[in-house]
């Protein structure tokens, strides 16, 4: 008996990694120290010291049960950008630069090309947020997992100026609410959506009109990621004052989690184009559209309040970065919550 016949394949761990290397070293910032396979991943901190009260930011997240849709379209080479999506957003919503990122996959036997291009997705993820990939860890669960299956979540630090910070605290009725695209469903809801939709491969592979793509291709679209929209905001000078990723709860749990007391956010559904995979959702599963707010982003992936006077700018500095912009509604004032109207 040894460890390979046990169902942990050593080798086959030294193999992944010098696959992943290439897609690692796309990610490296003049910080970090070190390369990849060290006990610990070591980033250089003297680039803050010039920071007047710099503030540590930090979001751990995975991807849910959109990994099983990968899984049955054996297709894993984006899975990776949504595990990074979900917390550098995290990062950015709070005023946050992201330095970097960490990676965990387990899984049920340790493949090293399906693990490289799970990491090609983590790395393409960091570059999109400017996050190094300074080390992450790959697992094998025999007996907990079964040999194709995986899932994959991580961990980002990121640094703020502590005046910098996006708090809530000067929200006032009266500021506009600039919601930016999402690419589609993101990664919340999926249990929901597995539930709605035949998961088999040939229904996931059959084309829309209505989508333009298959149900699957839709459904894996990889999370946005906004960390450049928002510090295009603050090169131009905006001052963004309240922030909300929308992930797992949709409008009803986050957008009030950037409201202080005694104001309240009301957002216009025909302000913007829902996509059109929320209607199908909603009709194929029978689903409520109060639930349908209160599960998923309905179109927006982070919604942000600035100053009247700024909302043009913000509007434009968005647009500038890539991303797709809506003015949806505005503060006001009334009980902490939001209104849909």
């Amino acid at each position: 008996m040894d460890y390979k016949k046990a169902g942990v394949d050593i080798e086959a761990g030294y193999r992944s990694v010098e696959l992943m290397k290439e897609h690692v070293k796309k990610t490296m910032r003049p910080e970090v120290l070190g390369g990849l396979g060290g006990f610990s991943g070591a980033f250089s901190l003297a680039g803050i010291k010039e920071m007047e009260d710099p503030v540590l930011l930090s979001g751990t997240d995975g991807c849910g049960t959109k990994v099983k849709l990968a899984m049955i379209l054996d297709k894993h080479d984006t899975i990776g950008i949504d595990a990074v999506a979900m917390c550098v957003n995290d990062i950015a919503c709070a005023g946050g630069e992201p330095l970097f990122f960490l990676d965990y996959i387990a899984c049920g036997k340790n493949e090293p090309e399906k693990i490289a291009a799970i990491v090609s997705g983590v790395a393409e993820g960091c570059m999109q947020s400017g996050a190094a990939l300074i080390g992450g860890e790959t697992a094998e669960h025999p007996g907990m997992m079964d040999e194709d299956e995986y899932d994959v979540a991580g961990f980002a630090v990121g640094v703020c100026e502590r005046k910098k910070m996006i708090t809530g605290d000067n929200l006032n009725a009266g500021d506009v609410l600039i919601g930016m695209a999402s690419s589609g469903v993101h990664s919340n809801g999926y249990s929901l959506v597995r539930k709605v939709f035949n998961m088999k491969r040939e229904a996931l592979d059959t084309y829309y009109e209505s989508l333009g793509s298959t149900l699957g291709e839709t459904l894996l679209v990889p999370t946005k990621i906004y960390v450049k929209a928002l510090k295009s905001i603050k090169d131009a000078g905006v001052t963004v004052k309240a922030c909300s990723h929308i992930t797992g709860g949709g409008f009803y749990e986050n957008v009030p989690r950037m409201l202080k007391d005694g104001l309240r956010a009301v957002i216009r559904k025909d302000s913007y184009p829902i996509p059109p995979i929320f209607n199908m959702l909603s009709v194929d599963g029978n689903i409520q559209e109060q639930m349908m707010y209160n599960t998923f982003n309905m179109g927006l992936g982070m919604v942000l309040a600035v100053d009247e006077t700024d909302a043009d700018a913000a509007v434009r500095a968005i647009r500038e970065a890539g991303e797709a912009p809506y003015v949806v509604g505005r503060i006001e004032a009334g009980e902490k919550g939001v209104d849909l109207c």
